[in-house]
């Protein structure tokens, strides 16, 4: 079953129930699988306090997963925090939330700290998969630096701490720190599988994408929007699991997919083709994980 990322992705229907019928043979791993969320991501925001529910980060993806008979635990780390301030979190996180349990993470770059350079004695991880996380950096983010200008950013910052928006993240993210800094500090573990996927896109004009696309294309060639394949390459040949092509970086987590098609129907075009459903890619990544024999 390891082509099944690959199928379900290209055959991949907009519902969960119209989904699960073609994933009753999906692999079960054996150890839970803990979601991370990535730069300003959350685990569940509350706009109005208790009188409305959640708005869920993973949403559906969650119950799809356990839906399936599939443990899952989801952590929850500052949104723009620094790697290792996101790290130590994750680990508290798991530490609480596990219960001794050895487990697989799904998230990015705090997970590659916590497991190189923080190693919690008390978590067991046997495996971290990342999609589309940036490990070489971004030119985008090079780029939004290089604008913004030493002189500028720091009223920048004072003005997101005004509002409660931490930003030691957003100077990690250049091509520069990740690729001289961080990777080199930062060595995959040994005792530690590493999978990634990485993503492609073709902005329609109208997407918030289609300039920051545009210049990451020119440095680095195909990418999703804010990360490239090439940055999303982790773990060797027999680690990178495949790139997911017309799918944007906010895809993946299954918060643009429906909006995006509802809009395309309403203004009358059909479909010319099958749209990615986060949901089934993430069952898929499930499936690869219990067929590693994780």
């Amino acid at each position: 079953m390891l082509q099944f990322v690959n199928v379900i992705v290209q055959l991949s229907l907009r519902r969960y129930q119209y989904v699960k019928p073609m994933l009753n043979n999906i692999g079960t791993p054996q150890y839970p699988i803990v979601l991370a969320h990535g730069l300003m991501g959350f685990d569940e925001l509350r706009l109005a306090g208790k009188y409305l529910p959640g708005i869920q980060y993973w949403r559906g993806i969650t119950e799809a997963l356990r839906a399936n008979g599939i443990e899952v635990i989801t952590a929850h780390v500052p949104a723009a925090g620094s790697i290792e301030i996101r790290a130590a979190q994750l680990s508290e996180n798991i530490l609480e939330k596990a219960g001794g349990k050895s487990v697989n993470i799904i998230a990015g770059l705090d997970s590659r700290y916590m497991l190189s350079q923080m190693k919690p004695p008390n978590v067991k991880v046997l495996s971290l998969t990342t999609i589309a996380t940036p490990h070489r950096g971004s030119s985008f983010a090079d780029y939004m630096f290089d604008r913004i200008g030493p002189s500028r950013l720091p009223v920048i910052y004072r003005v997101l701490k005004a509002v409660g928006i931490e930003t030691g993240a957003f100077s990690q993210l250049t091509r520069h720190y990740m690729q001289e800094d961080f990777n080199p500090r930062t060595p995959d573990r040994e005792d530690v599988r590493y999978f990634s996927y990485g993503a492609t896109v073709e902005p329609a004009l109208w997407s918030a994408f289609r300039q920051s696309h545009r210049i990451i294309m020119r440095k680095e060639g195909p990418n999703d929007g804010l990360v490239s394949v090439n940055s999303s390459r982790w773990g060797g040949e027999s680690g990178y699991k495949g790139t997911l092509v017309g799918v944007s970086h906010l895809d993946m987590i299954n918060w643009t997919n429906r909006l995006r098609w509802l809009v395309w129907e309403l203004t009358g075009h059909k479909r010319k083709s099958v749209p990615f459903n986060a949901i089934a890619f993430y069952l898929g990544v499930a499936d690869m994980l219990a067929e590693e024999g994780y």
